[in-house]
């Protein structure tokens, strides 16, 4: 394998070819580092032509590929296995933002921009991008269109797929797919760009993308409001659906457990109520018209679920810091559960009428076969999606209770499958679920996922182990 490397150098440069294992560390360690796989080496290109010149290679030599983005997966998508057959190939540095094109409201981007500089470069521009995640301070657009990430502002803007108009593709015998268009219609065949948004690298590489931009909405207003269930909270996602229309951005379930942990292992992050609520519904309205036209629609909705008994209390962040201290409490949530200790998380989604019926019995069947675990449940509740994790009881050793994962994850996915939900919502499947979802999906349906990757992939050299 020395002669496929040192083409790899030739092709590169050297200093872009990294096998020191302490180099390549960093590639090989999922985000939550339960795993550490092996490579022969780290590939580094900076430009499509070299991606494109390294699969060729990788052709030649039957080298598999991990296409890698930022390494902030959940589902050990973006690491090796532990064979040390593959290589890993960063994007990190295709880092160039192309084009921005305020007048189609578009930009063009190359995968390994990093979401947060996206996010500053259409503010810049007076522009906005919507795509929000915890991690979008080190995930990379490439990453997300891979796992067609979700994040906060889904219910008004949509998954990533929703946000990509185009899409530049190395596909697995090296050639360059240029569909960079940022045309929002264009029926000329099958549609390629959401056959590559989602597959999560096996059908190819996402080298570029062309995104959606949107004006800069001229107030966003932020509250958190408490409430008795989850059921309470559906019934304050179709009030304020039916109040404020499209101006509802944000909608976040939060249980009290949840803030429990953040206070507990946050002590500087204050809680804004006296006393603590069984659920709490973090909410954003994003206005075009004025500051006035939001305050006022906030208001109306505020006092129509009080008065409705939808709520039973609720703090309006006046100012922008305000606001990011209730954001905070949301974002905090999956490092406090972190420092906690082991959990098991799930991110699942089901139809958004059925989610207090699926918390509700999922949680007693789960207390029925695992007395006194704790549920951490919160999530993006307006677009049906369930970050629905479950730590260990008090007293129970961690090693103890991650040996019933497979366990717990049955009781969860068989529930969410009754639902008619699926196992996974904006994460992926990975190398964490590519057995798991066998259970849940028809043979049909394998089927076709296995004849595509197949027609495109048939060395099987692009991320292999993963999805199917």
């Amino acid at each position: 394998m020395s002669e496929f490397l040192d083409q790899c150098r030739a092709a590169i440069g050297a200093a872009n070819v990294l096998t020191d294992p302490a180099d390549m560390a960093g590639y090989l360690t999922d985000w939550r580092r339960r795993f550490t796989g092996r490579a022969q080496g780290v590939l580094r290109p900076a430009s499509t032509d070299e991606v494109a010149r390294l699969v060729k290679l990788s052709n030649a030599h039957r080298v598999p590929i991990v296409p890698q983005g930022g390494n902030t997966g959940l589902v050990l998508g973006s690491v090796p296995d532990a064979s040390g057959d593959a290589v890993v190939l960063s994007l990190a540095r295709m880092n160039v933002v192309r084009h921005v094109d305020t007048i189609n409201n578009t930009m063009t981007v190359e995968a390994g921009c990093i979401l947060e500089t996206i996010q500053n470069k259409a503010a810049e521009a007076g522009r906005l991008f919507p795509l929000s995640l915890a991690a979008e301070g080190s995930c990379t657009i490439g990453g997300n269109l891979a796992t067609n990430a979700g994040g906060t502002a889904v219910l008004r803007y949509g998954n990533t797929r929703e946000l990509c108009l185009g899409l530049e593709v190395v596909t697995p015998q090296g050639e360059v797919w240029n569909g960079l268009r940022g045309l929002r219609k264009d029926n000329t065949g099958y549609d390629l760009r959401d056959l590559y948004i989602g597959a999560e690298g096996t059908l190819g590489i996402i080298t570029a993308a062309v995104i959606k931009l949107f004006p800069q909405p001229k107030a966003s207003l932020t509250a958190l409001t408490a409430m008795p269930t989850p059921d309470h909270a559906l019934r304050l996602l179709a009030l304020a659906q039916q109040e404020c229309g499209p101006a509802l951005t944000g909608f976040e379930l939060m249980s009290d457990f949840c803030l429990q942990l953040v206070a507990r292992h946050f002590p500087q992050m204050r809680l804004p109520f006296p006393q603590a609520y069984p659920q709490y519904v973090l909410l954003e309205l994003s206005d075009s018209e004025s500051e006035e036209h939001a305050n006022g629609m906030l208001e109306s909705l505020i006092g129509s679920a009080l008065e409705e008994e939808l709520i039973v209390d609720a703090v309006v962040a006046s100012s922008i810091a305000q606001s990011r201290g209730l954001w905070n409490l949301r974002e905090h949530i999956p490092l406090a559960q972190a420092e906690e200790g082991k959990n098991i998380k799930h991110d699942v989604s089901v139809p958004i009428s059925r989610i207090g019926d699926y918390i509700r019995e999922t949680d007693a069947l789960l207390q029925q076969h695992f007395p006194g675990i704790r549920m951490v449940t919160f999530g993006h509740l307006g677009d049906g999606n369930l970050h629905y994790n479950v730590s260990p009881p008090e007293g129970v050793s961690p090693d103890e209770f991650i040996s019933r994962q497979e366990d717990i994850n049955q009781v969860v996915h068989d529930s969410v499958h009754r639902f008619g939900g699926s196992i996974s919502a904006e994460h992926g499947l990975g190398a964490l679920k590519r057995d798991e979802i066998r259970r849940y999906k028809s043979e049909v349906e394998l089927q076709l996922m296995r004849s595509l990757k197949q027609a495109l992939d048939p060395l099987n050299l692009m991320n292999p182990g993963k999805v199917i």
